[in-house]
């Protein structure tokens, strides 16, 4: 058996893999908050609910109306990011001239709510959702078996993150969504709806969340914890990118799940913090974050 500092290649492999899938949620949940508080200063505490929202959303489809994976997979993002929508104009919109920490208070405030109300109706236990019937089963690489569903998370995520990063930053819609934040008057001149670009945003991040919710609900059970128990993983990973910084936050979501899953193999009892530890020595060291610019 192939040995890699005493560890057989197999368990090495296992847990990268296993990083990489983490990772893959990472980018995608550090993704949606950094362009939230990129494009709109508001710190989104409601992120981890809504991505919970987004696994019951496709669970609710698949037992109540019998919708599969695929069609839960357009749909589950697209009532997340709705909703987040309304949550912006009707409440955060009245935030956007006031302190930071009404927002987050709001939204802190509001994932309790929504934690709540999944808790009282469905229990804290977890509920099973199976993966498409396309993706069962796996492929043997020689090495390892490699899971085809793990396979397909960490390619669909590449494509999300990699789409919405392009969407952001090196297109016209994207150009016209940071103008609006940095100088709304200007932009409101040449006749451009900046309070709905707004809405837009808040609700491209929250579907952001509720396709990543979606995609976990086959790897982890669909339960109102599944939220509050990653978004805390979520917030150190997008300071350690640099907040607002989008490119940063899928760098680094990727790094740090591999990371972690480096740090299960060699030391299991630091993998629960070490992601804690590396936010540590970088604000340390770069306060903006890897990728992020000092104010």
């Amino acid at each position: 058996m192939t040995m890699v500092f005493g560890i057989p290649i197999q368990a090495l492999l296992g847990q990268l893999l296993v990083g990489l899938i983490n990772g893959s949620f990472y980018a995608m949940l550090s993704l949606g908050l950094a362009i939230i508080f990129g494009l709109l200063r508001i710190i989104n505490f409601a992120h981890g609910a809504q991505y919970m929202l987004g696994a019951f959303v496709g669970y609710l489809l698949l037992t109540n109306l019998g919708i599969g994976f695929w069609f839960s997979l357009i749909l589950a993002p697209l009532v997340v990011g709705i909703i987040g929508a309304a949550i912006e104009r009707l409440a955060l919109s009245r935030l956007y001239d006031l302190d930071h920490l009404y927002g987050l208070l709001f939204t802190f405030g509001l994932a309790l709510v929504i934690e709540g109300t999944f808790r009282y109706l469905y229990g804290a236990s977890g509920q099973p959702y199976a993966p498409p019937v396309a993706l069962t089963g796996g492929t043997n690489l020689g090495f390892m078996f490699l899971p085809n569903y793990r396979a397909f998370i960490v390619v669909a995520s590449l494509v999300v993150c990699i789409g919405t990063w392009a969407l952001i930053e090196k297109t016209r819609l994207g150009a016209t969504l940071r103008a609006a934040t940095e100088n709304p008057v200007m932009v409101r001149a040449f006749g451009i709806n900046v309070p709905l670009l707004l809405t837009f945003t808040y609700g491209l991040g929250s579907a952001l969340a509720g396709l990543a919710g979606i995609m976990a609900a086959p790897v982890y059970q669909v339960s109102p914890l599944m939220g509050s128990n990653i978004i805390i993983v979520v917030f150190a990973v997008v300071v350690v990118g640099g907040m607002g910084s989008i490119g940063g936050a899928i760098l680094t979501g990727y790094m740090l799940g591999l990371f972690e899953g480096l740090t299960k193999v060699f030391y299991p009892e630091a993998s629960s913090i070490v992601i804690f530890v590396i936010m540590a020595i970088v604000l340390l060291v770069r306060p903006a974050g890897l990728f992020g610019r000092a104010a």
